[in-house]
């Protein structure tokens, strides 16, 4: 078992800070497993709203839960929206003696249920499958390759992981979608979403994937939500400069865990990977990731015009702007197009983040980053000059 620290360390440090923390993330990321460590240190109860008997055991949920101190688990709460009223009301009393770690796992109709009726009394922390910085840097390709889900990267053998991605598709979309309320043929969707493979890392085009598929550009675009809410798919918005340049204005689409990527491509090892024409787009989003879960900043960006200049990732903090370039190299130049960003987009440091092993200055303002070799200390501090403004 690999330890889930620094989520940890999250968790504990909101419960001290507000009544109410939503842990949020994919369907089998480890929210269970790490909120059941966290409670087995104080004193505790745990609702799991997928049990037939927790259901029952709140079936007054105002007088069950008004009764408890303590933390107090509900996970799977999606599954209950009525009980977001109830636990405004609980909170509100004055020393009332419990903290709530909520956990779910669809984002959108989850946190707008919480905001609605929590405003002010919940933070959020996101989690996702297993990092770099967890699995030490000596397993990247393993990572990259078998993804971040737990059972997944810690199957005995590529074979067995291959087998639980296989099966976790299956679930997702046969049982995992319907429980959540969305009402998507699984056969449709499974289409949908291996053809979305193809297109990853690339400009959303919701008329090209339609008119592949035969379905309307409505129709695609719902589809791309729901992988979009379900954490399965990132959308990477464009940012748009006040420039003479016509500028890209569709999202990009990236899979958020690079094993399930593989699996819809029916790449199963190294090998296979290695000698696809999508093995550099499939490092750019692996990369990409990394980076963003390393960083913690609200929000992203990439930015492209037209004319051919482009930046992979844009992100903010502190008054500044940082950009960085993705490349499946072991030894990467700055291109044109990457002195164009610096200048346009006016950026304070731009790296340029490979799959070497060495790290090196480019030029005043540009710099290599091997992300298998980066210091635990370049994180830090990177993280620290970039998210300084992210809850402490």
């Amino acid at each position: 078992m690999i330890p889930r620290n620094e989520y940890q360390n999250r968790v504990e440090t909101a419960l001290r800070r507000s009544p109410v923390v939503a842990l949020l993330g994919p369907r089998q990321c480890g929210k269970t497993t790490l909120a059941r460590i966290i409670a087995c240190r104080r004193k505790s109860v745990i609702f799991d709203l997928e049990s037939i008997q927790d259901e029952r055991r709140l079936q007054n949920p105002e007088l069950t839960l008004g009764a408890l101190k303590g933390l107090i688990v509900v996970d799977e709460i999606q599954r209950r929206p009525d009980l977001f009223p109830i636990l405004r009301v609980l909170v509100d009393r004055p020393r009332f003696p419990a903290r709530f770690l909520i956990l779910g796992s669809a984002m959108p109709q989850l946190v707008r249920a919480v905001s609605e009726s929590l405003a002010g009394r919940v933070e959020f922390v996101e989690m996702g499958g297993f990092g770099l910085w967890e699995t030490g840097v000596d397993q990247c390709e393993r990572l990259w390759v078998q993804g971040g889900f737990p059972r997944s990267f810690l199957a005995k053998s590529p074979e067995n992981s291959v087998a639980w991605r296989e099966g976790f598709i299956r679930t997702f979309l046969e049982r995992d979608l319907p429980q959540l309320g969305i009402r998507v043929p699984a056969p449709a969707m499974r289409r949908f979403w291996t053809m979305l493979a193809h297109y990853h890392g690339q400009i959303w085009n919701a008329s090209e994937v339609g008119g592949s598929l035969g379905l309307s550009d409505k129709t695609v675009r719902g589809y791309l939500d729901v992988l979009t809410e379900t954490f399965m798919v990132r959308q990477l918005q464009p940012w748009h400069e006040n420039l003479s340049k016509r500028q890209v204005k569709s999202p990009k689409i990236f899979f958020r865990d690079s094993g399930l990527l593989h699996s819809l491509l029916a790449l199963y090892n190294y090998d296979a990977l290695a000698s696809h024409p999508r093995v550099g787009a499939s490092w750019e989003g692996f990369a990409l990731e990394q980076i963003l879960r390393m960083l913690r900043v609200p929000e992203a960006y990439f930015w492209g015009a037209y004319s051919g200049a482009e930046l992979d990732l844009l992100v903010m903090g502190n008054g500044r702007r940082y950009g960085f370039e993705f490349k499946y190299a072991e030894a990467p130049q700055a291109s044109r197009s990457v002195y164009t960003a610096l200048a346009d987009l006016k950026l304070d440091h731009l790296w340029i983040v490979h799959a070497g092993r060495h790290s090196f200055p480019i030029a005043e303002r540009v710099s290599a980053c091997a992300l298998p070799a980066a210091p635990r200390e370049w994180r830090a501090a990177l993280a620290r000059e970039i998210a300084s403004h992210r809850a402490k």
